[in-house]
C-alpha cells in the first residue's frame, strides 16, 4: 500500500514549515495567530452549515471565510525584514464588513442591556465563533510583539467579532428567540 499524502511526519517533533519553507515550533506566536484564525474560519463554516442560515448571511460568513484563509495565508508568511501588506485587505472590504454590520443591525431590536450567549443554536454558533474571533486577535496582538503585522490585519478582525455579535442577535431574532439578558445580583 502507498503512504497517503495526507502525513509527512515532519511535524512530528513539533515543528512546521511557514510559507516559504522556515522551520519553526508549533506553539510560536506566528502559529497561534494563524492557527486561530483556521479555528475562527471552521467556527464560520459552523454557522453557514447550520440550516436555518439565511442565505444571506451565509453568503456573507462565507466571503469572511475566504478572507479569513486569506489572513491565515499572510500570517504563515515570515515578513523577513520588510514590512509587507495584508494584499487582500482593503478599505472596501471593511467597508462591506461594516455596512453588513449595519444592515443586520438595523434589523434587529435595539437592546440596552448585556446580552448573554445562547437563544437559538445559530445564535450559540455565532457566539462561540465571536470568541473564537477575539482570541484571534489577541494571538495576533502577541505577534506583534515579535513580528511585523500589518495593522489592517488586526482591523479586520476586531471588526468581525462585532458583525459575529450582531449576527447571533440577529439569528435569535429571525428565529423569534428573545435575548438572554445579564441580570446583576
Amino acid at each position: 500500500m502507498a503512504k497517503s499524502g495526507l502525513y509527512t511526519r515532519t511535524g512530528d517533533a513539533g515543528e512546521t514549515s511557514l510559507v516559504g519553507g522556515a522551520r519553526v515550533k508549533k506553539n510560536c506566536a506566528r502559529l497561534e495567530a494563524y492557527g486561530t484564525i483556521d479555528e475562527l474560519s471552521t467556527a464560520l463554516g459552523a454557522i453557514a452549515s447550520d440550516p436555518k442560515c439565511d442565505d444571506e448571511l451565509k453568503g456573507q460568513i462565507q466571503q469572511i471565510q475566504n478572507e479569513m484563509f486569506n489572513i491565515g495565508c499572510y500570517l504563515a508568511t515570515d515578513p523577513g525584514d520588510g514590512k509587507p501588506a495584508c494584499t487582500s485587505l482593503t478599505a472596501e472590504k471593511l467597508s462591506h464588513l461594516e455596512g453588513w454590520i449595519d444592515t443586520l443591525d438595523e434589523q434587529t431590536p435595539k437592546i440596552n442591556a448585556f446580552v448573554l450567549p445562547g437563544g437559538c443554536e445559530l445564535s450559540s454558533k455565532a457566539h462561540t465563533a465571536r470568541v473564537v474571533c477575539r482570541r484571534a486577535e489577541r494571538r495576533i496582538l502577541d505577534l506583534t510583539e515579535e513580528s511585523y503585522v500589518d495593522p489592517k490585519v488586526l482591523e479586520y478582525v476586531n471588526r468581525l467579532s462585532d458583525y459575529l455579535f450582531i449576527a447571533a442577535r440577529y439569528a435569535n431574532f429571525m428565529q423569534g428567540v428573545g435575548e438572554i439578558t445579564w441580570k446583576q445580583n
